[in-house]
Protein backbone atom coordinates (compact mmCIF):
# COMPACT_ATOMS: atom_id res chain seq x y z
CA UNK A 1 0.00 0.00 0.00
CA UNK A 2 1.28 3.65 -0.69
CA UNK A 3 1.07 6.21 2.02
CA UNK A 4 1.69 9.75 2.66
CA UNK A 5 3.92 11.31 4.96
CA UNK A 6 3.02 15.28 4.62
CA UNK A 7 4.74 18.30 6.51
CA UNK A 8 6.52 21.03 6.14
CA UNK A 9 10.00 19.62 7.07
CA UNK A 10 11.33 23.27 7.66
CA UNK A 11 14.10 21.64 8.53
CA UNK A 12 14.37 18.33 8.22
CA UNK A 13 14.76 16.43 11.68
CA UNK A 14 16.19 13.12 12.83
CA UNK A 15 12.39 12.72 14.47
CA UNK A 16 11.11 12.95 10.98
CA UNK A 17 13.89 10.64 9.46
CA UNK A 18 12.85 8.15 12.18
CA UNK A 19 9.16 8.08 11.23
CA UNK A 20 9.87 8.06 7.57
CA UNK A 21 12.25 5.52 8.08
CA UNK A 22 9.81 3.09 10.46
CA UNK A 23 6.77 3.80 7.76
CA UNK A 24 8.95 2.61 5.00
CA UNK A 25 9.51 -0.62 6.64
CA UNK A 26 5.02 -1.17 6.40
CA UNK A 27 4.52 0.36 3.11
CA UNK A 28 5.13 -0.61 -0.45
CA UNK A 29 5.77 3.18 -0.90
CA UNK A 30 6.05 6.16 0.86
CA UNK A 31 5.63 9.64 -0.38
CA UNK A 32 6.83 12.34 1.83
CA UNK A 33 5.10 15.57 0.75
CA UNK A 34 6.19 18.91 1.35
CA UNK A 35 3.19 21.01 2.20
CA UNK A 36 3.16 24.28 0.37
CA UNK A 37 1.07 26.72 2.95
CA UNK A 38 0.59 30.22 2.26
CA UNK A 39 -0.39 31.05 5.89
CA UNK A 40 3.30 29.91 6.91
CA UNK A 41 6.66 32.00 6.35
CA UNK A 42 8.95 29.09 5.72
CA UNK A 43 13.10 29.55 6.57
CA UNK A 44 13.35 26.95 3.31
CA UNK A 45 11.79 27.46 0.26
CA UNK A 46 9.68 23.99 -1.00
CA UNK A 47 12.57 23.24 -3.56
CA UNK A 48 15.11 23.31 -0.83
CA UNK A 49 13.11 21.16 1.55
CA UNK A 50 12.31 18.38 -1.17
CA UNK A 51 16.25 18.19 -2.23
CA UNK A 52 16.75 17.89 1.93
CA UNK A 53 14.61 15.35 2.01
CA UNK A 54 16.32 13.53 -1.06
CA UNK A 55 19.17 13.71 0.08
CA UNK A 56 18.23 12.53 3.57
CA UNK A 57 16.39 9.32 2.06
CA UNK A 58 18.33 8.85 -0.70
CA UNK A 59 18.68 5.00 0.37
CA UNK A 60 15.14 4.26 1.34
CA UNK A 61 14.41 2.57 -2.01
CA UNK A 62 10.45 3.02 -1.30
CA UNK A 63 10.57 6.72 -0.63
CA UNK A 64 9.59 9.42 -2.85
CA UNK A 65 9.95 13.07 -2.05
CA UNK A 66 6.44 15.11 -3.53
CA UNK A 67 5.21 18.42 -2.62
CA UNK A 68 1.42 20.00 -2.56
CA UNK A 69 -0.98 22.92 -1.54
CA UNK A 70 -4.61 22.69 -0.68
CA UNK A 71 -6.20 19.61 1.20
CA UNK A 72 -4.79 17.00 1.99
CA UNK A 73 -7.26 14.79 1.09
CA UNK A 74 -7.35 15.73 -2.34
CA UNK A 75 -3.51 15.31 -2.58
CA UNK A 76 -4.57 11.56 -1.24
CA UNK A 77 -6.73 11.18 -4.10
CA UNK A 78 -4.56 12.27 -6.45
CA UNK A 79 -1.70 9.97 -4.93
CA UNK A 80 -3.98 7.08 -4.95
CA UNK A 81 -4.13 6.62 -1.83
CA UNK A 82 -6.14 6.01 1.14
CA UNK A 83 -3.41 6.33 4.29
CA UNK A 84 -1.57 9.02 5.87
CA UNK A 85 1.22 8.80 8.17
CA UNK A 86 1.64 10.98 11.24
CA UNK A 87 4.17 11.43 13.72
CA UNK A 88 3.37 11.88 17.21
CA UNK A 89 5.80 13.77 19.95
CA UNK A 90 3.47 14.30 23.16
CA UNK A 91 -0.10 14.89 24.21
CA UNK A 92 -0.28 18.26 22.36
CA UNK A 93 0.15 16.49 18.62
CA UNK A 94 -2.27 14.03 18.99
CA UNK A 95 -4.97 16.42 20.05
CA UNK A 96 -3.87 18.48 16.80
CA UNK A 97 -3.60 15.45 14.65
CA UNK A 98 -6.80 13.54 15.86
CA UNK A 99 -8.74 16.73 15.04
CA UNK A 100 -7.24 17.07 11.08
CA UNK A 101 -7.36 13.11 10.62
CA UNK A 102 -11.16 13.53 11.79
CA UNK A 103 -11.90 16.23 9.24
CA UNK A 104 -9.54 14.62 6.65
CA UNK A 105 -12.24 11.74 7.05
CA UNK A 106 -14.84 13.91 6.96
CA UNK A 107 -13.93 14.91 3.63
CA UNK A 108 -12.85 11.64 2.48
CA UNK A 109 -14.32 9.06 4.31
CA UNK A 110 -11.73 6.11 2.63
CA UNK A 111 -9.01 8.27 4.09
CA UNK A 112 -7.09 6.70 7.53
CA UNK A 113 -4.65 8.17 9.22
CA UNK A 114 -1.71 6.00 11.18
CA UNK A 115 -0.02 7.19 13.64
CA UNK A 116 3.18 6.49 14.91
CA UNK A 117 4.70 7.70 17.91
CA UNK A 118 8.31 9.40 17.75
CA UNK A 119 11.02 7.40 19.10
CA UNK A 120 11.76 8.35 22.73
CA UNK A 121 15.45 9.80 21.72
CA UNK A 122 13.69 12.49 19.80
CA UNK A 123 10.23 13.62 22.35
CA UNK A 124 11.82 16.95 22.27
CA UNK A 125 12.77 17.65 18.56
CA UNK A 126 11.16 19.91 16.64
CA UNK A 127 11.50 22.44 13.33
CA UNK A 128 11.21 25.31 15.07
CA UNK A 129 13.46 24.51 18.29
CA UNK A 130 15.81 23.52 15.88
CA UNK A 131 15.73 27.11 13.82
CA UNK A 132 15.67 28.53 17.16
CA UNK A 133 18.71 27.10 18.83
CA UNK A 134 20.68 27.67 15.37
CA UNK A 135 20.05 30.84 15.24
CA UNK A 136 21.60 31.48 18.52
CA UNK A 137 24.58 29.63 17.33
CA UNK A 138 23.74 26.62 19.74
CA UNK A 139 24.46 23.07 18.22
CA UNK A 140 22.19 21.24 16.31
CA UNK A 141 24.48 18.52 15.42
CA UNK A 142 22.54 15.96 17.17
CA UNK A 143 19.11 16.65 15.82
CA UNK A 144 19.35 16.91 11.98
CA UNK A 145 21.39 15.44 9.85
CA UNK A 146 24.83 16.78 8.95
CA UNK A 147 23.45 17.95 5.42
CA UNK A 148 20.60 20.14 6.91
CA UNK A 149 22.26 21.40 9.66
CA UNK A 150 25.00 23.03 6.91
CA UNK A 151 22.66 24.03 4.63
CA UNK A 152 20.31 25.73 8.04
CA UNK A 153 24.11 27.01 9.08
CA UNK A 154 24.31 28.73 5.40
CA UNK A 155 21.20 30.13 5.47
CA UNK A 156 21.56 31.82 8.69
CA UNK A 157 24.99 33.03 8.05
CA UNK A 158 23.67 34.93 4.92
CA UNK A 159 20.46 36.35 6.59
CA UNK A 160 22.84 37.99 8.96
Amino acid sequence: MTAIYPGSFDPMTYGHLDIIQRAAKITDKLIVSVLQNSAKKPFFSVEERMEILRESVSGIKNVEIGCFSGLLADYAKECGTSLVIRGLRAVTDFEYEFQMALTNRLLCPDLETLFISTSTEYLYLGSGVIKEIAMHGGDISKMAPSHVVDRLNSKIMGTH
